[in-house]
């Protein structure tokens, strides 16, 4: 049956650990984090290097696993998921932008664009419909012929970002999307997210920097694989935080 209260929660991690053996050494990651995101909100994460900022960030992408703990992604226990399911839940559901872009070279903005509607075996009728969709919204048919090389750094990150929005996924992750851009290009690529999240979508993002922190609604702040605080914007959202720092539920129950 339908719950409204298990649908508003994107994001449910419990306890969650993850090491690295590196011969007899053994290096933790993420510490026993629990972190909860609601559908629709924008979520920071900020630390310093190493602190495991993108370790969280792949694991909430499905792109890596913990070593234990719950993972709960839009209700469901992922935790044991085989590799199959969540590549296929991944294409999906997640869209992710990366600080290189990871543009394909050999493929025009169209076609990069166009790339993830494939992997989901979408008619070429519904996916250049698509394509052409978000190429308007993000003001990139005059370069839809252009391949990346031609391409600015803040154009690449626009087309990165239309990339990511194409498939309609439940949960964008940035890491570090204005870490190669100016200071122009980066409040660029940050007033598109933040249009973004006021149309509904759930963005977690990993940044070094405070001013773009700011635009997040929630900022987490890691430190040696710990959640050391959490800050909200607004008054309501500050009154809100009582609720994310409960502890999550088990597997069973409604989250």
């Amino acid at each position: 049956m339908y719950d409204e209260r298990k649908e508003a929660r994107v994001i449910a991690i419990r306890d969650m650990k993850k090491t690295y053996a590196h011969g007899d050494v053994e290096t933790t990651a993420l510490n026993h984090i629990d972190l909860k995101v609601k559908a629709g909100e924008f979520l920071a994460i900020m630390g310093p290097s190493g602190c495991g900022k993108s370790t969280l960030l792949h694991i909430l992408g499905l792109l890596d696993n913990a070593n234990s703990g719950e993972y709960r992604f839009l209700g469901e226990d992922v935790s044991k998921y085989s590799e199959r399911k969540r590549a296929r839940l991944r294409k999906a559901t997640i869209g992710f932008v990366f600080q290189s872009f990871n543009l394909i070279d050999d493929l025009s903005v169209s076609g990069n664009i166009e790339l993830p509607l494939i992997y989901l075996g979408l008619s070429e009728h519904e996916r250049r419909r698509r394509v052409l969709n978000i190429m308007e919204q993000m003001q990139l048919i005059p370069r839809k012929n252009h391949y990346p090389q031609q391409l600015s750094g803040g154009q690449q990150q626009r087309v990165a970002l239309a990339r990511a929005l194409v498939t309609n996924p439940k949960l964008i992750l940035a890491d570090e999307p204005t870490g190669n851009l100016d200071s122009a290009n980066g409040d660029a690529v940050m007033s598109l997210l933040t249009d973004m999240h006021e149309a509904g979508t759930t963005i977690v993002m990993v940044t070094h920097s405070p001013a773009y922190a700011e635009y997040a609604r929630r900022v987490v702040h890691l430190f040696d694989g710990q959640i050391l605080s959490e800050n909200f914007k607004g008054i309501a959202d500050a009154e809100a935080s009582w609720l994310y720092r409960q502890p999550v539920m088990a597997a069973n129950a409604i989250l």
